[in-house]
């Protein structure tokens, strides 16, 4: 028997605040205690059934500064219900994980009726999250207090208020005890050592703990690639058999990490439950807007948006725009050339120590143009593909990450290609590779998180004088958490993380068979980005609501095309040295780069393994490398053996399950027939 949220009691007279909300200062009384009642009423009623209660009662508002903020909770019991409402998945005492009910709560391990840390805080915010993102209107046409806010039956009463501007913004608030644990174990104490991403899962949720994990999985992987880059370096670079060796390497590296890596987020991702969790049907996102209509899926009401029009944004406004971009960002490049050889010619004709500085100038000028570029372009990119309207959010996200990701590709690697491939300058790529990718790394680690971390402390102090200054007589602890957190910048999620360390993966990949160095300042980078986004995740940003993860996403994707493109760039490289043409006298190099440019599409095709070796013996080298390369990814399986077998047993359970209650059905309707036939006679 199922058990119903309204056949338990789950009010308490007290409770731990987890969610903030914060509504506008002008907000009416009619609408905060809507509001309120819908968030504590019963879900047979249409509520959330959560705690709900002001940050200050009456006297304290008349002490301290009303700041319109309300703390949300919920009891143990609700906690639980919740669980299984959001499908997440715990392990059970037979060492199986299955999906959680609060029916079955005692064969799951770790579960007692007086433990409270069965759900960790990040699956407890996010239970309250869906929770508050559930709220729907029922017979309401608007928000009380506000007749322009329109409403329908279905239509998510918070993403409403959001866009309507009466809530300000929803938060979870910090564990203060809980982090300073997790500091403690994670970053306070600068060493060697692996990060505890058990325990930042526990904190942060699943999205946040596999960017951690694969930060630190990259960071170690890149580790061969520096010590082998090293001697590379200190020796005679022209050497051809070093030059193929280290190129070899790198091609087998690029593709035996990312499948490796796949293999250990199956492992973390079956252990925290989110490898078996059910995909969910995605909603409406906020910012999606059109004519109300009824959904032909889901026969519900909600705004309607024609595909074509979308499709006419993205072709006729967006393209273009993107395309425009990507020709100012080539013409820059350009201008940078031209420094280039103004910088040359100055010191070719002085030769004094400070040409030889200025000679890194015009390489650092276009390294701080290029970050600046990105992230103007990226707002650029968000406000387009929000105007484009996309229904769902992972569509838009998609698309985001698309336009990003084709624009910073060219913007930071375009002048390394034109160096390698049209000047045919190798100590010019050098140069600018190690010039491009030191910068970068400076940049980025002052903009991301000491320049905030150092902006929060001065607001932070700026907070405490204030509240020390009001608060009298009264505890106002909370009050001053909650105040200084609201404060706090939102953390917008591991794109910009990720996209650092794909742009990382190419500087890595693409080029440094030419710059050996370039894994060694890669891993000197990465120790100290652990700390830095470990403090900037702890105590610069809000803390950001759990997501439940299974992998990586998209971005795996990213990486394994990019290790695409490396094979192609270095066998492109070894193809064009010297020794290679004087090994092969009657081969141009300009065959080879169309060679290798086809490689691509050859790629594409399952027979490209076969079709590589009855390829003359020149262009062959070139196959070889992909065709080992699509071997490798194959060979290694995505999953675990013991992990397939807990998948496989379990799709099995879930088969024979249903084949159970079908046979049940069955059952039922033939016991019935005979006495429907009995009445029949009868009558």
């Amino acid at each position: 028997m199922k058990v119903t949220f309204s056949a338990l009691d789950t009010s308490e007279s007290s409770f731990t605040p987890l969610v903030v909300i914060e509504l506008a200062q002008d907000v009416k009384e009619e609408t905060k205690e809507w509001l309120k009642n819908r968030i504590i009423a019963k879900k047979k009623d249409g509520g959330a059934q959560l705690l709900f209660r002001p940050l200050l009662n009456k006297y304290e508002q008349e002490t301290l500064e009303n700041q319109n903020l309300y703390l949300v909770g919920a009891s143990k019991i609700r906690m639980l219900l919740g669980a299984e409402a959001v499908g997440l998945v715990k392990e059970c005492n037979d060492n199986t994980m299955r999906a959680f009910t609060y029916r079955t709560r005692q064969n799951f391990k770790g579960f007692d009726d007086n433990n409270d840390d069965f759900l960790t805080m990040a699956e407890c915010q996010f239970i309250i999250k869906h929770e508050l993102e559930n709220l729907r209107a029922k017979d309401e046409k608007m928000i009380p207090g506000y007749p322009q806010a329109k409403l329908y039956p279905g239509k998510s009463l918070l993403r409403r208020l959001l866009t309507s501007g009466i809530v300000i913004q929803v938060f979870p608030l910090h564990d203060s005890e809980a982090l300073k644990k997790l500091e403690d174990t994670w970053y306070t104490r600068f060493a060697f050592k692996y990060q505890p991403i058990d325990s930042i899962r526990g904190y942060f949720g699943e999205t946040i703990a596999l960017y951690f994990g694969f930060l630190e999985y990259f960071t170690f992987a890149l580790i061969p690639m520096a010590v082998i880059g090293l001697p590379y370096y200190l020796f005679v670079w022209e050497d051809y058999d070093k030059y193929v060796i280290f190129a070899s390497f790198n091609l087998i590296w690029s593709t035996v990490i990312l499948e490796v890596w796949k293999r250990g987020c199956a492992n973390m991702t079956y252990r925290w439950g989110t490898l078996l969790m059910k995909r969910k049907f995605e909603e409406p996102r906020p910012g999606f807007h059109g004519v109300l209509g009824i959904n032909s899926i889901t026969g519900k009401e909600e705004p309607l948006y024609p595909s074509y029009k979308r499709q006419l944004r993205i072709y006729l406004v967006s393209l273009p725009f993107v395309c425009l971009c990507l020709y100012f960002s080539l013409y820059v490049m350009m201008i940078y050339f031209d420094m280039e050889v103004w910088a040359l010619g100055l010191h070719e004709n002085s030769e004094s120590e400070w040409t030889s500085v200025l000679l890194y100038v015009p390489s650092i000028i276009y390294a701080i143009v290029i970050e600046i570029m990105n992230r103007l372009y990226r707002y650029a990119a968000e406000f387009l593909t929000s105007w484009e309207n996309h229904r769902l959010e992972s569509a838009y996200q998609n698309h985001l990450i698309l336009k990003v990701l084709v624009f910073n590709f060219l913007n930071c690697f375009a002048s390394l290609f034109y160096i390698a491939f049209v000047l045919k300058d190798m100590k010019l790529l050098r140069q600018s590779l190690a010039t491009l990718l030191i910068t970068s790394q400076i940049l980025n680690q002052i903009m991301e998180s000491f320049l905030p971390y150092w902006l929060q402390r001065k607001h932070g102090v700026r907070v405490k004088r204030k509240v020390q200054a009001l608060k009298a007589d009264i505890d106002a602890a909370l009050y001053e958490q909650v105040i200084l957190e609201k404060e706090m910048g939102t953390y917008l999620g591991t794109f910009d993380d990720y996209l650092e360390l794909f742009l990382q993966f190419g500087y890595v990949s693409l080029f440094s068979c030419v710059y050996p160095l370039a894994a060694a300042f890669a891993v000197l980078n990465n120790f100290t980005e652990v700390n830095s986004d470990a403090l900037k995740m702890c105590r610069v940003f809000k803390r950001p609501f759990s997501e439940p993860s299974a992998n990586i996403g998209v971005w795996q994707l990213a990486f394994e095309t990019m290790s695409v493109i490396s094979v192609v760039t270095n066998c492109a490289l070894i193809g064009m040295s010297p020794q290679v043409n004087s090994v092969f006298p009657e081969s141009k190099a300009d065959l080879i780069l169309i060679v290798v440019a086809v490689e691509m599409l050859a790629s594409s095709s399952p027979s490209a393994t076969i079709v590589s070796f009855l390829r003359p013996p020149q262009p062959c080298r070139t196959h070889a490398l992909l065709a080992l390369k699509f071997i490798l990814a194959f060979a290694i399986p995505d999953k675990p053996r013991h992990i397939q077998m807990k998948l496989a047993r379990l799709e099995f359970e879930s088969l024979e399950a249903l084949k159970q209650q079908q046979m049940k059905l069955v059952t039922e309707n033939l016991k019935e027939e005979p006495k429907e036939s009995g009445k029949e006679k009868a009558t």
